[in-house]
């Protein structure tokens, strides 16, 4: 497959896609109709930094946040588009209001669980104060299994469930654009829900940078230890991110290699969707993506039926 450049999200009852500097999200209602709302992005953090490797993937994961609350409102907007009963309503606005602030106590939670949690949990054990190789592989030990066990919980939550789905009909509609397919419900349904360059992916990279990063951690006190790794999440990110980057735009073995841990946690975080999802995607797609002079520049002119 080629690198096409665009990629999105999964939203509530719908996919974002964004393609350079414009965005798009479409959305069903509640009613069942699509709406996609087409944008442009806005002024970004990285942006003075996107030149600059290893230190544009940091901010580039802010941005991500921030537009990923942004979203994920918006999604919640769209949905409730189809209601009728102002009641209805104002339980939605609060119900995203909540959204939002379980987003960013998620966050907060997330930063307790995979960085102060194993160095914990490693202090704990006697007699390897002093033993920094052996402490840092005890705390990566413990950060991966706690990042994998957080991906099976939330993959078993039903309406979690239902984003994931959504989180496949993107993947899959990018798969068919760059693998030279018609960006069609029909042909999109045979591509594959797992891609290189998902966030998941992205995540793993995290955890397996912060565990070498954490080999070089030679610090006994716990705080010192836990500051030191905060201050160090624009390395570790800045390094994923370029990792990732590297994984989207080649398909050489070792990079197949080296993507094939973060596909399989994809199987936690990416689920099969339906055809009404699958349209969501492709909408969105074809909002912000002329896909077929794409193909014809990057596979010549064919008849791509």
């Amino acid at each position: 497959m080629k690198y096409s450049g665009i990629g999105g999200q999964a939203i509530l009852e719908g996919v974002m896609m964004r393609n350079q500097d414009r965005y798009a999200l479409s959305c069903r209602t509640s009613d069942g109709e699509i709406i996609t709302r087409e944008h442009q992005v806005g002024k970004e953090i990285a942006r003075p930094f996107k030149n600059i490797p290893f230190v544009r993937g940091f901010f580039a994961f802010l941005d991500s946040l921030i537009m990923g609350i942004k979203v994920l409102n918006e999604s919640s907007d769209i949905y409730l588009q189809g209601e009728s009963d102002e009641s209805e309503k104002g339980t939605g606005a609060a119900s995203t209001l909540v959204t939002v602030l379980s987003f960013a106590l998620g966050l907060v939670l997330a930063f307790a669980l995979f960085t102060v949690l194993p160095s914990f949990l490693a202090s704990l054990f006697p007699g390897i104060k002093h033993h920094y190789t052996l402490r840092a592989i005890i705390e990566g030990i413990g950060r991966l299994v706690i990042f994998i066990a957080y991906l099976v919980l939330i993959s078993r939550m039903k309406d979690i469930q239902r984003v994931f789905q959504y989180h496949g009909a993107e993947h899959k509609s990018i798969n068919c654009v760059e693998s030279n397919m018609p960006l069609d419900v029909e042909h999109v349904r045979t591509c594959p829900t797992a891609h290189k360059r998902c966030g998941t992916s992205f995540l793993f990279f995290v955890v397996i940078v912060s565990i070498i990063v954490g080999l070089f951690i030679r610090v006994d006190t716990l705080w010192l230890r836990i500051l030191i790794r905060l201050l160090l999440l624009p390395v570790v990110s800045g390094i994923s991110y370029e990792i990732l980057r590297a994984a989207g735009k080649s398909d050489a073995g070792w990079i197949r290699i080296l993507s094939a841990p973060g596909l399989l946690c994809q199987r936690l975080t990416v689920k099969e969707p339906d055809d009404s999802m699958i349209e969501c995607a492709i909408a969105s797609v074809n909002a912000v993506f002329d896909w077929r002079q794409w193909q014809e520049e990057n596979f010549g002119d064919h008849d791509a039926s």
